[in-house]
C-alpha cells in the first residue's frame, strides 16, 4: 500500500520507501497537524541535502540538530524539545536495532511484542505506540498475529482515529471529526 496522506508527493513518496522518516514523523505528531508532522521528514532531507540515518541523527551535534530543526519554517512548534525527542528516538533504534528503523517491526511475532518495542521508544505512550502499530498494520502490512488487538480502537477496520485511517482529504476530515468530538467529550466529562 502506499502511504497517501493529503501532503506533499514528495514528502508521501519519502514515507513510502523511509521507514525512519514514518518514525520521526510519528514522533513529532503532537501538538501540531499531522500534515505538518509528516511532511517534516521530507523538509529534514530537503535541508541535509540527503535522507539521514538513524546513526547519523543520533550521533549528530545536539546544537546543530536544534538549529535544522528551528530554521524557518520549524520543523515543529517546539523545535528545541523535538530535535532532542528525535535524536533520543534514534538512539534507541541505533542501541536496539543496529539502527533499522524497520527492524523495530520486521521480525515482531506478534502485535503484543510490536507495541511493547514501540511504547518502548522515547515520547511514545500508550496511545502513540498504538497508533503506529495501527499505521504499520492498515498502511505499511505490517500485521503480525494479534496486532489489530495491541493498537486497541485504532487498529478497527474503518476506525478513523488517526493518521492510520487517513489515504485521502474525505479520511482526514473524517479523522479531524473523530478527533473534534473526542477532545469535547474530555472537556465535557472534565467539568
Amino acid at each position: 500500500m502506499t502511504f497517501s496522506l493529503p501532503i506533499d508527493a514528495e514528502a508521501n513518496a519519502l514515507l513510502d520507501r523511509d521507514p525512519l522518516a514514518v518514525v520521526i514523523g510519528l514522533t513529532l505528531d503532537q501538538q501540531i497537524t499531522m500534515e505538518k508532522a509528516f511532511t517534516s521528514p521530507w523538509v529534514l532531507v530537503q535541508r541535509l541535502g540527503h535522507a539521514p540515518t538513524a546513526a547519523e541523527l543520533a550521533d549528530f551535534d545536539s546544537e546543530a540538530l536544534i538549529a535544522i530543526f528551528a530554521q524557518p519554517p520549524a520543523l515543529h512548534r517546539f523545535p528545541k524539545a523535538m530535535a532532542t525527542r528525535v535524536q533520543e528516538v534514534c538512539r534507541v533504534l541505533v542501541d536496539r536495532y543496529d539502527g533499522d528503523a524497520a527492524a523495530l517491526w520486521r521480525d515482531a511475532p506478534d502485535g503484543a511484542e510490536l507495541f511493547t518495542r514501540i511504547h518502548a521508544l522515547p515520547g511514545f505512550g500508550k496511545q502513540k505506540a498504538q497508533i503506529l502499530v495501527a499505521l504499520l498494520g492498515k498502511q505499511y502490512g505490517v500485521q503480525p498475529p494479534g496486532w489489530r488487538e495491541a493498537a486497541g480502537g485504532y487498529g478497527e477496520v474503518d476506525a478513523y482515529r488517526s493518521v492510520a485511517d487517513i489515504v485521502d482529504e474525505e479520511s482526514l476530515a473524517k479523522v479531524r471529526a473523530y478527533k473534534k468530538q473526542a477532545k469535547a467529550e474530555a472537556r465535557a466529562a472534565g467539568q
